[in-house]
């Protein structure tokens, strides 16, 4: 502050001087207008230093200056060398950022607010077919040009990565996935994930082949043992409970072949193959038939259709989740536990079926296995019910086929309530 003060009084000892001066000489407006020029041009001349150092190199140090000009070229110094150490610190840590990006095998693309390409890595170069001379500033989808992956990218809904085949060798598969960050930009990453692939179909391949494989014998062998039962008459009492314990267990080998076939189909099929517009009030309605006959008058069934809307899938696909559904509620709640089918509207105009009871409910920690093939909250239980592990699997796979989700709300003690969430673009008509 006192060096504007001192300013001042600079100013005003000159006006005063040179005010004195032209009154003695008989102009006193001319000795005011002396004084003002002279500390114009002390003024002019330090800003004619200030641009000079502005316009050198940075390194540079200030030109000296007189009162409050000194201060302020001090000051503007200082706030120059805070600013380089900043920029150099910024630098640094932009420098280790894109050699890190560059030591990835997964390949990182920076694109900006309206989806061009920014920046990439080295591995992205080798993955999508980038190159660093003349690509930069381009749309994205000029590169990626799978429909699917224009439709993920539009979309804006990037929850999940989308697999796709590389634009560079159709030999190998991508996996992508954006992230927001900033003003609307994109971060893309891609991985090769080939091997997973080919290690995932051997593994379809295997559970295929091995089911049919095991649907000969198992035949067979259920064909000897229902001769065997017909004429039991002349077995000892021993062979019959033998025969009624393998009957047991080939029947559920064969629920169990008939599963791994059903999400073998599932898992490689093309979808949009069977899809038809769908009653899915008189579906609900026959799947609360089936379930109240499973069930031989031990649980009480309801259906509540609160929404007419069709849906457009595979009748038979959705018919086998449904009813893995319903099924799974009769086998796993007691005796007099009331089961409730629910076809009603959802969030966005979509469409949900839920299937509620009031059974014993499951611990939060196993909600999110419960998909799992094989997983099993209470193994005893679940094998004499006579599941096969494989229900909800094949629920989720056929959501999956058809845009759909599967949400599970349960809490021990309060029952459970498994719900198919479909989105409004699967359904016929719009709601009214």
């Amino acid at each position: 502050m006192h060096y504007w003060l001192n300013e001042l009084w600079r100013l005003a000892y000159l006006v005063i001087c040179f005010g004195i001066l032209g009154t003695l000489l008989g102009y006193p407006g001319w000795g005011i207008a002396l004084g003002l020029g002279i500390h114009l041009a002390f003024t002019l001349r330090h800003l004619k230093r200030l641009y000079r150092w502005l316009e050198a190199p940075v390194d540079q140090r200030p030109p000296d200056g007189e009162g409050v000009w000194g201060d302020l070229f001090d000051r503007l110094y200082r706030y120059q060398k805070g600013q380089q150490q900043l920029q150099n610190r910024l630098r640094s840590v932009l420098k280790r950022v894109q050699e890190s990006a560059e030591s990835m095998s997964e390949g990182v693309v920076m694109l900006d607010s309206r989806g061009c390409l920014d920046w990439w890595n080295s591995a992205a170069e080798r993955l999508i077919g980038l190159d660093s001379r003349h690509d930069r500033g381009h749309h994205l989808t000029n590169y990626l040009r799978d429909p699917a992956f224009i439709r993920y990218f539009r979309k804006m809904d990037y929850s999940e990565p989308i697999t796709i085949g590389a634009p560079t060798n159709e030999a190998r598969t991508l996996s992508c996935q954006i992230t927001r960050f900033g003003d609307d930009e994109r971060l893309l990453i891609i991985r090769d994930v080939t091997r997973l692939q080919r290690l995932e179909q051997t593994r379809r391949d295997f559970v295929a082949n091995v089911s049919h494989e095991l649907r000969t014998p198992l035949t067979v062998l259920t064909g000897y043992v229902e001769t065997w039962q017909d004429n039991d008459g002349a077995l000892p009492a021993s062979y019959k409970r033998g025969l009624s314990r393998m009957q047991e267990q080939t029947v559920r080998m064969q629920h169990l072949v008939e599963d791994l076939l059903t999400l073998s189909r599932l898992e490689t099929s093309e979808r949009h193959h069977n899809e038809r517009s769908i009653d899915m009030a008189a579906l609900c309605e026959q799947i609360a038939e089936d379930g109240q006959e499973l069930s031989g008058g031990s649980h009480e069934i309801t259906c509540r259709l609160e929404e007419t809307r069709r849906l457009f899938g595979d009748v038979e696909e959705l018919r086998s989740a449904l009813t893995n559904l319903i099924y799974n509620a009769v086998r796993y709640t007691p005796p007099g536990c009331h089961i409730t089918l629910v076809y009603r509207r959802w969030d966005k105009n979509g469409a949900a079926v839920e299937v509620i009871d009031d059974g014993d409910g499951i611990s939060p920690e196993h909600l999110p296995r419960l998909t799992e093939r094989f997983y099993r909250v209470d193994k005893s239980r679940s094998v004499a019910s006579g599941g096969t592990g494989l229900g909800l699997a094949i629920v989720k796979h056929v959501l999956l086929r058809h845009d759909a989700r599967l949400d599970i709300e349960s809490q021990p003690g309060e029952g459970a309530c498994f719900r198919c969430i479909f989105p409004v673009t699967r359904l016929e008509t719009a709601p009214a």
